[in-house]
This record gives C-alpha cells, structure tokens and sequence, in this order.
C-alpha cells in the first residue's frame, strides 16, 4: 500500500541520498532535492512545489502530476509524456527543460516562464492557450502541435512550420519572423 503525504516539507537535508518514498504527494513542497535518475514511476505529486531540484532524467513512468508547480528546477531529459495524462498539469518558472518530452500531452494553458527549452519535443502537443515568457526555444520540435492563442511573443530561437501546425490566434515576435519563414526561403528586412 502506497504511503500518504500531505502539507508536509521535504528539503535535501530530510532525503539524503535515499529515495524519495513510493506515495502520494498532496500540497507538498519539496526544496534543494536532487531526484537525478530517480524511479518516481507511478507516484501522484497534487498540488506540489518543486523549488530549486533537480529532476534530471528522473523516471516518471504511469506518474499522476497535477497542478505542480516547477520553479528554478533542473529538469533535463524528463518525458512528460509518460506521465499518467489524466489532468496532467503543472507550470514552469525559471527551469532548464534541455531535451524533454511532451509528445501529444495536453498542456493547454501551460506557462512556461523564462524557460530553458532546448531540444524539446512538443510534437502532437495541445498547447491551446499556452503562455511562453521569455523561453529559448532553440531546435524545439512543434509538428502537428495544436498552438492556437499561444503566447510566444517574448520567445527566441522559435523554429516552426506555419503549416504543419494549428496557429490560429498565436502570438510571434516580429523578430522571430525570420525563423518562422524559414521554410519558404524569403527574406525579411527590418
């Protein structure tokens, strides 16, 4: 039987090197953990903060995460995709996503918030809705990704196909034109 947690803080000091127990997490608040490698398969985190961890390549196989918050977290090469994607939620401020996965998760309105997001994949995503501030999206994957009302205005390094993706409503940057058009080999002059 899965253990329960609730309200409760967790800091690198209580963990040490062990494993973070196999349970549900609710209004937790984990600080300064490093979950590097970690199995965190089949675990629940509701309505949990993570500040200042380290995530990196953590196993989130079947994993429910719902309403987390990531702030100034390293989350290098995670894939989302594998969590449980029954009300998958959670925003990102000021976190390294380098080479994660959001394959065809549901993410409307997600905010991703001075964002590190290299390499990422969000092909087949719904991102209806998502808000990008100030991400660096360099060589970031969009194909078949629904972007409607999506807010990257304040974004770099945004490399799309205008037509392999849903975009109605999105917002761009005139500076990120050039890369926007890229496939059809013009070129914008200021």
């Amino acid at each position: 039987m899965a253990e329960y947690f609730e309200d409760k803080t967790f800091t690198a000091e209580d963990l040490g090197d062990r494993p973070l127990v196999k349970g549900e997490y609710e209004y937790c608040r984990f600080e300064n953990c490093n979950f590097e490698r970690m199995d965190l398969s089949e675990m629940k985190f509701v309505d949990c903060t993570f500040s200042h961890c380290n995530l990196s390549l953590a196993t989130l196989e079947h994993s429910m995460i719902q309403d987390a918050k990531f702030e100034h977290c390293k989350l290098l090469g995670l894939k989302f995709d594998s969590c449980n994607p029954f009300n998958l939620s959670f925003s990102f401020d000021h976190c390294i996503l380098d080479h994660s996965s959001f394959y065809q998760c549901k993410l409307k309105k997600t905010k991703f918030i001075s964002c590190k997001l290299h390499e990422v994949d969000f092909e087949s995503a719904d991102l209806l809705q998502a808000y990008f501030e100030y991400c660096d999206l360099l060589n970031s994957t969009f194909l078949n990704s629904n972007l409607e009302k999506a807010d990257f205005s304040t974004c770099i390094n945004i490399q799309l196909d205008l037509d392999q993706n849903t975009v109605k409503g999105a917002k761009f940057s005139i500076s990120s034109l050039p890369d926007l058009l890229v496939k059809y080999k013009i070129q914008v002059t200021g």
